[in-house]
């Protein structure tokens, strides 16, 4: 590190971390509003004006200060630093930061304390601090680091950038790790594997295998990748994540390597790494880049080895509420009926991975109130709900959703949520709880609303019972949202519109006369999207359809007599997100096939 003097702040900042002396001996321990003053620019009256404030609402003066934008964060930093006879940083370079520190402070600390370990300096670690009066940040810095610490300021921004910076050189690690492996010796990764079991805490000089693993979990969850595929070929070995619905190829270990690698995900998911010619599933339970993650493992034999997907769900994932899962306030005012109901089954279909349970626990969460008693029995369940009762079903023990069911009518429910019907039996408990008195929501796969109500009454369901019980059918699809940096407008053709089911007017009476296609960024990795958002179809079961439904009629007459009703089928929503400028044609075609 070098000493810069103060009159160097006003140029481009260094490449290296850049020092600026303690302030003058004669502001050691004075008023942090008198050091402003004398040495900052500070107006007595502001100064006045922010201690009457802080008499009056409380807060720290320097905060009251820069709220009245009367002096800068920087200016509160730099007197602080003056005021306690600290060396106040007005850069952090990257190179000044020990890798090494970094790995013992966790990233989500790190953020919300603003504090990043810089260097040993023998009797201490130095850190960077945006609030040196915080006594308890500091004491868990020593905790972390086990060591003494001494403090240098910076702004809260500098130190954000900074852990920044160094977590997303992590990000590479994977493609440095597999250049390490090539002169690795086999016998002795496979040794070093079997021996560690532990995922996050491991030191640098463990096997490169084990990091490798390490990187590529962190880097799914930096990425927001919902599932990490690792497949063997006939030569090579493939890892690919799947972002936003799409797979994407993002590293290539040497095909050598192929036994030890899927051995080291087997151990971490409790799996018998000698069994290798049946299917098995597994989990593991991890702490990544600071959030709780649950990643469920399936392994399945193929021609050149085992395959292995990884699914990755985050536990600390904040629950949507319906209006930010992307409905229209028409469907969005109906839903709302819907699950204010106090009995009746209401059904929520689309392909797996569609966003289905998604919905079902922003419904959920939307009438979630300490009068009603809601139960789930799910598989597995992916995300804690405050105040309801979630059961996982367990197969092996004879726990399914039939079983989770019926013990639920014993519990004095007022919902269910059944986390899919797949046979008669759960069918048919469904609906009977919902005759006596309960509101049951459920999932099904089918391709639109109206196939739901054939596919109850093909699994042995009475059309009665089906006709008498269901209220409403949600069908969804997801698409990708087009980056809103790169997106390019243009004037879309007849045709396209045509293909979206629109004429001109009715598509400007929509919202818009222009669409947009996916462009290519940095800012959504050169994908051209970022992100996904729904698109429905809601089917409400009124006399007419129920009329139909008791008639045992298909489902594309069902379909017809709801359109004729109003109904909006999944093309017409994608069309709105379309005119919206929220995604492009070629993804809504994509996922609405069956509506052309």
């Amino acid at each position: 590190m070098s000493n810069v003097p103060d009159e160097s702040l006003g140029e481009s900042p260094p490449s290296r971390t850049q020092v600026v002396a303690h302030g003058p001996a004669y502001l050691y321990g004075r008023p942090l509003g008198q050091i402003l003053v004398q040495s900052f620019g500070l107006m007595p009256e502001k100064l006045d004006e922010a201690l009457k404030v802080q008499a009056e609402k409380g807060g720290r003066l320097g905060e009251v200060l820069v709220g009245m934008k009367a002096v800068t964060e920087e200016d509160v930093t730099r007197a602080l630093a003056a005021q306690l006879d600290l060396p106040y940083l007005a850069v952090i370079g990257i190179d000044d930061i020990d890798a090494e520190l970094v790995k013992r402070v966790p990233i989500n600390f790190a953020k919300q304390a603003r504090i990043i370990p810089l260097k040993d300096s023998g009797d201490s670690i130095v850190v960077a601090v945006a609030d040196p009066l915080d006594t308890a940040v500091l004491d868990h810095a020593r905790m972390l680091l086990q060591r003494d610490v001494s403090q240098s300021l910076a702004t809260a921004r500098t130190v954000i950038d900074a852990i920044n910076q160094v977590y997303d050189r992590s990000m590479n690690e994977a493609e440095q790790v597999v250049d390490e492996m090539e002169a690795l010796d086999l016998d002795k990764a496979e040794a070093e594997i079997e021996a560690t079991k532990d995922l996050i805490e491991s030191d640098d000089d463990e096997a490169p295998i084990i990091r490798l693993v390490n990187s590529l979990l962190y880097r799914a969850a930096k990425e927001r990748a919902s599932d990490i595929h690792i497949e063997p070929m006939e030569r090579e070995l493939s890892v690919r994540f799947r972002i936003d619905g799409d797979l994407q190829e993002v590293i290539k270990p040497p095909k050598r390597y192929q036994n030890s690698i899927l051995s080291r995900v087997k151990i971490m998911a409790s799996l018998n790494i000698a069994e290798k010619r049946l299917p098995q599933d597994g989990r593991i339970r991890i702490k990544l880049a600071g959030r709780d993650i649950d990643i469920r493992v399936s392994t399945v034999p193929v021609a050149y080895g085992e395959r292995i997907v990884l699914r990755l769900l985050d536990k600390s994932s904040t629950v949507l509420d319906l209006a930010e899962i992307g409905m229209g306030q028409e469907i969005l005012d109906q839903i709302d009926d819907l699950i204010r109901r106090p009995h009746g089954i209401v059904l929520v279909t689309g392909p797996t991975g569609s966003g289905k349970t998604t919905t079902l626990y922003a419904a959920l969460s939307r009438i979630n109130t300490p009068d009603k008693n809601i139960l789930t029995v799910e598989d597995p369940v992916e995300y804690q709900l405050k105040g309801i009762g979630q059961m996982a079903i367990n197969p092996k023990i004879d726990l399914t959703f039939a079983a989770g069911l019926r013990s639920f009518l014993r519990q004095d429910p007022d919902v269910i949520m059944v986390g899919e019907i797949r046979d008669k039996e759960t069918a048919e408990i469904a609906i009977q709880a919902s005759l006596t008195g309960h509101l049951v929501f459920s999932t099904v796969h089918t391709n639109d609303a109206a196939g739901a109500v054939t596919r109850l009454v093909e699994m042995g369901v009475e059309p009665f019972l089906v006709a008498s019980s269901l209220t409403g059918v949600l069908a969804q699809r997801l698409v990708r949202r087009v980056c809103e940096s790169c997106r390019q407008p243009y004037k879309p053709s007849d045709t396209e519109l045509e293909k979206l089911g629109m004429t001109r007017e009715r598509y400007k009476a929509l919202g818009g006369d222009l669409a947009f296609k996916a462009g290519s960024c940095a800012e959504c990795g050169k994908r051209g999207y970022r992100g996904r958002t729904g698109i429905y179809e809601l089917l409400l079961v009124d006399d007419d359809i129920r009329q139909l439904i008791l008639k045992n009629v298909d489902s594309s007459t069902i379909k017809k007599k709801a359109m004729e009703k109003g109904m909006l089928i999944l093309l017409d929503d994608g069309a709105r997100r379309v005119a919206l400028g929220e995604t492009t044609i070629a993804e809504v075609l994509s996922v609405t096939q069956e509506d052309l």
